[in-house]
């Protein structure tokens, strides 16, 4: 089978550019193991997706959903599309996502909503009301007139990471290891571990995955005392870099699985 892997645009991998990287070359690489032809592109420079059997994309560029729209392409245009913040909280709430409130008396935070994070300013956090509306003016000022905005909850926060169809789901505390990407983790604190229904979790993302129309994703969720939880955030193909050999595995096998 002749696939081709679409690298996702560097303004799309803030701080993780090699880590986006390195696990599209591991399910090329798993593929190749597999027999296929494989080939490489960044979304960033012209390619043409006909005359391929299946197509991996990490792309997030407009014109690249639209290039892949009728395409047998893992994850799909339409759920990358999804993806962007707004668009997402809708069918959070269609589905009955756990989600964070919108008030709250721990502060708020204040998302891009018509697309995936390009850096650090487009995830802010504002400890009341005052502070959120001189950030919200602030997106305003920026051109950002679509945005999320909800409360900032105590807890665990974990990432998640799971392939759509498969077995694969682990989950991290980001404070274990200090890997970080915009270090905005460290705003609940250290993490204690709050148990909590790992099987719940993993049935509330797949079921999202579904409704938003991708099979591989990635997230985050704060995990309250009780044991409760509410998912922050959710995406479309994670770098994976926690653990990332036995995500290509799981990738790899939606060649067959969706053949």
């Amino acid at each position: 089978m002749k696939v081709l892997l679409v690298q996702r645009a560097e303004v799309f991998s803030p701080n993780s550019v090699q880590k986006d990287k390195a696990i599209l070359e591991a399910v090329g690489a798993k593929l190749s193991a597999a027999g296929h032809e494989v080939e490489m592109v960044s979304e960033e420079q012209p390619f043409a997706p006909e005359g391929y059997d299946r197509i991996f994309t990490m792309g997030r560029l407009p014109e690249t959903l639209d290039k892949l729209r009728d395409c047998q392409a893992i994850n799909s245009s339409a759920g990358i599309h999804n993806c962007a913040r707004c668009q997402l909280e809708s069918l959070m709430q269609q589905i009955g996502t756990p989600m964070p409130p919108r008030e709250g008396a721990h502060g708020y935070w204040l998302k891009r909503g018509d697309a995936a994070a390009q850096s650090k300013s487009d995830v802010q956090y504002a400890a009341n009301q005052t502070e959120l509306n001189a950030k919200i003016a602030a997106f305003k000022q920026r051109r950002i007139t679509s945005y999320t905005v909800s409360a900032h909850v105590p807890g665990d926060l974990v990432k998640f990471y799971g392939v759509a169809g498969t077995n694969f789901f682990r989950y991290y505390y980001p404070t274990d290891d200090g890997d970080t990407k915009f270090d905005d983790e460290q705003r609940n604190g250290t993490a204690r571990h709050y148990p909590f229904v790992v099987e719940a979790l993993q049935a509330d993302a797949n079921k999202l995955a579904q409704a938003v129309g991708i099979s591989v994703y990635g997230g985050d969720c704060i995990i309250r005392e009780d044991g409760s939880y509410c998912l922050i955030d959710f995406n479309d193909w994670p770098s994976f870099s926690r653990c990332r050999e036995s995500a290509a595995t799981a990738i790899a096998a939606l060649i067959n699985i969706n053949n």
